[in-house]
């Protein structure tokens, strides 16, 4: 593991936008019905033997209620946090791409994707993700660069494109490839099992408080950090939920933008990071991406896996990389993904001129309001990868986000736990659980 070291000096940040789809600074926040357009297609992953020819009346009943209850309960994060946004966004999902005033939120697929893909985007604009991220982490852009430019800014990846975009980028695939990606799991799997050891003995496990150290670690870990894991995660959550606060619509919050500082701050001493502003802006931003998405993603695929059954299919080596993409397509950490065009073009059939904000919603995009995991029939994987961004600008976490999940899902398996205590979280950045308490029903730990 490279750690810090590996992270480039603030002479090779580019300025301009970004596309990366997960950074929770600004990310927003029935039964199952038809699966999103293009699922099952020819081209889709199928797991060894295919699907099968049919399934008992009965247990297709039985995992039909399951999905419900846990769609039920998934959807208590987003009502919670954002009841009138989430209204809004479900409301107005009939058509494809609908345009209000300025705004243009765009709901289908293969618009998200072209946005992202072909549609200049002004990476630094307020409300944008590049933009919070950038004021919030305490980035500095260079006297006289442009916000579409690439030199002279100390960035933090997703205020960046072109030449410095690409070449951090490559500096973090040498700690978020394959290779760094084995590293990582040399230290999360021990601690999963160590953290799971309650349910072998009725007891009970938060999954929330086990994410968070788990993020702790890994981040410890990219920035060879020597900060206490849950210090860490902390944090990060903190910054991330003042700086979401700040950019809600509304009248202005005294004292936003101090809050926002003295917790970026104390983030950026947890990690050693001093007073420049190069490096430390872009170590504070994984920190900050790392700990929020997971922390809101893994609880969420385990409550979904409890409720609707799914604990099966986790068990199953065949299967269970395809349940962990299922899990984090439906979840979708980060369901609003805010946009501002640098440049006219056309998105869905709709023309989007200069300055317009545009509101990609990732959780409509991939069908999660729509169609539960299903390992056996999984999402293309041009739909469900758009939770993690499209072209250049793709998370490049979404390869240590799924490894993550299918250790979590591979040692909760043999305990087939249930949800015996939710609590969504009202203050995070990120839709998500404040507490997820499981317990065991099968194995050692059934009583």
């Amino acid at each position: 593991m490279t750690g810090r070291s590996s992270l480039p000096s603030s002479d090779r940040h580019g300025g301009g936008g970004s596309g990366d789809a997960v950074c929770p600074v600004t990310a927003g926040g029935g039964p199952d019905g038809p699966r999103t357009k293009g699922a099952g297609a020819a081209g889709a992953a199928q797991p060894a033997g295919g699907r099968p020819a049919h399934r008992e009346p009965g247990r297709a009943r039985a995992r039909g209620t399951g999905h419900a209850r846990a769609r039920r309960r998934d959807r208590r994060v987003y009502l919670r946090a954002h009841p009138l946004l989430f209204a809004l966004l479900a409301a107005t999902r009939g058509r494809p791409v609908r345009r209000i005033g300025r705004t243009v939120l765009v709901h289908e697929a293969d618009a998200c994707r072209e946005v992202l893909t072909r549609l200049p985007l002004d990476r630094t604009a307020p409300g944008t993700t590049g933009g919070a991220a950038r004021s919030a982490l305490g980035a500095r852009k260079a006297k006289g660069t442009l916000n579409t430019g690439n030199t002279g800014d100390a960035g933090v990846l997703f205020d960046q494109d072109g030449d410095a975009h690409r070449a951090l980028r490559r500096t973090l695939a040498r700690d978020l490839g394959t290779a760094g990606v084995d590293e990582l799991r040399a230290l999360w799997r021990p601690l999963i099992a160590h953290r799971l050891e309650p349910l072998a003995a009725g007891g009970t496990v938060d999954v929330v408080a086990l994410a968070r150290e788990l993020a702790g670690t890994v981040v410890r870990a990219l920035l060879g950090s020597a900060a206490a894991p849950q210090a860490v995660a902390a944090a990060a959550a903190e910054v991330a939920a003042l700086s979401v606060r700040g950019e809600l619509p509304g009248l202005p919050r005294p004292g936003a933008r101090a809050a926002v500082a003295r917790a970026t701050a104390r983030l950026r001493h947890l990690l050693g990071d001093g007073d420049n502003r190069g490096d430390e802006a872009l170590s504070a931003m994984v920190a900050v991406a790392a700990v929020n998405t997971t922390v809101a993603a893994l609880p969420r695929a385990a409550a979904w896996c409890a409720d609707a059954g799914l604990w099966e299919q986790a068990a199953d080596d065949t299967l269970r990389r395809s349940l962990a993409g299922e899990l984090l397509r439906v979840t979708a950490a980060s369901p609003l993904l805010p946009r501002v065009a640098a440049a006219d073009g056309v998105a869905g059939g709709c023309p989007v001129r200069s300055g317009d904000r545009l509101l990609l919603v990732a959780r409509h995009a991939v069908g999660a309001h729509a169609s539960g995991p299903d390992a056996l029939r999984p999402a293309p994987p041009g739909v469900a990868r758009l939770v993690f961004g499209a072209g250049p600008h793709t998370c490049p976490g979404a390869g240590l986000a799924g490894a993550l999940l299918e250790d979590l899902l591979a040692a909760l398996a043999p305990y087939r736990p249930a949800v015996v205590r939710a609590r969504a979280d009202r203050r995070a950045a990120l839709p998500g659980w404040r507490t997820l308490t499981l317990r065991a029903t099968a194995g050692r730990g059934q009583r």
